[in-house]
């Protein structure tokens, strides 16, 4: 597909008349973006899909489940990321006894010097552009609720009032696979909210080697502020203007309506699959296809991000039967075997 076909650009987006000015733009954020992911690598080290999947599920306009054990490095990636797209940032630490008004803020009853009483609204952490919620599954359900009513809505309601979020606002989950006692694990339906589930793994031995020289010096690099919180919305709504190819929206079809054992043709997912992805798993699929072709520089996805992405927009959207995961099968290989007809 040339750069100028804007037919697949997506519904309620208007084609900009001139196409050269168009791709012109792509090209200049697509050189930002870069900027912004030398920048993060600066002082993230060997986790170069980690830090690219969190910056593709940033530029979709979307959130992200960060799950891996302690110590890889996800809270300093969330600060470094806010750092390096000039976002506002903060972190909340989930606990059980952790309430919504914790996370939302709360109204409070004040007097004035005249004698008059009136209740003003207290904003909680959650007003803020990029939110780190630690360890997400150890609150309790109506506190997960509240907070991903917030990711849906970017509005908060108390006492009948509605707030708006700050612009814009994304929130970076962790949850740590292991220590599972003592956890509310998320529904399903609270899971789909967020755009990917980006796993974590141990870094390799060159990179925990440099990792381990770089952070026990007197002095530690720093980043720099690559874009604003202007300019990141500015891209994402450029996200949206990428032309995608039939080809490409037929993979994405085709791994998704796979992944549904009651419409599959693929036997071992009839067997060993619980329940598929739903819609929302296309719709993140194309959004997140886009921003990973504009942060390489490229003016339109190509079948290569369908198979780079499928994994980490799949896995939290399917569950495999009781009998799969008893015989050791993972939910990553059956989507690999998904995305294996796509090459």
């Amino acid at each position: 597909m040339t750069p100028t076909d804007t037919t697949a650009a997506g519904p309620g987006v208007a084609p900009i008349a001139d196409a050269d000015a168009q791709v012109a733009e792509l090209e200049r954020i697509g050189e930002r973006l870069s900027e912004a992911r030398q920048q993060v690598a600066r002082v993230i080290f060997g986790q170069q899909n980690v830090v690219d999947e969190s910056l593709i599920t940033l530029l979709s306009g979307g959130h992200a489940l960060l799950v891996g054990v302690p110590g890889l490095g996800k809270t300093r990636l969330v600060e470094t990321l806010g750092s390096v797209l000039g976002l506002s940032e903060r972190r909340i630490q989930f606990t059980p006894d952790l309430m919504p008004a914790d996370i939302l803020g709360s109204e409070v009853l004040e007097e004035a010097a005249s004698g008059k009483r009136e209740f003003r609204f207290i904003e909680g952490p959650v007003f803020t552009q990029l939110l780190m919620a630690d360890e997400i599954n150890r609150a309790s359900p109506r506190t997960q609720s509240a907070l991903l009513q917030a990711m849906q809505e970017a509005r908060v309601s108390v006492a009948g009032h509605y707030h708006p979020l700050p612009q814009p606002f994304h929130v970076l989950a962790t949850q740590n696979p292991i220590e599972q006692e003592g956890t509310y694990p998320l529904p399903e339906a609270q899971l789909d909210r967020f755009l990917m589930q980006i796993d974590i793994t141990y870094p390799d031995e060159d990179a925990e080697r440099h990792m381990m020289l770089v952070t026990t010096g007197l002095s530690q690099d720093t980043v720099a502020t690559a874009l604003t919180a202007e300019e990141l919305m500015h891209a994402q709504s450029m996200v949206r203007r990428i032309p995608v190819g039939e080809k490409v929206v037929d993979a994405i079809l085709n791994v998704v309506r796979a992944g549904r054992p009651e419409a599959t043709d693929i036997p071992a997912v009839a067997e060993h699959v619980s329940w598929g992805p739903g819609p929302r798993a296309s719709q993140a699929l194309m959004l997140a296809c886009r921003a990973r072709a504009l942060m390489t520089g490229r003016l339109s996805p190509s079948i290569e991000d369908v198979v780079a992405l499928a994994a980490p927009v799949l896995r939290h959207r399917m569950a495999l039967s009781f009998t799969a995961r008893a015989e050791g099968l993972t939910i990553d290989a059956v989507i690999d075997r998904l995305t294996a007809r796509l090459t």
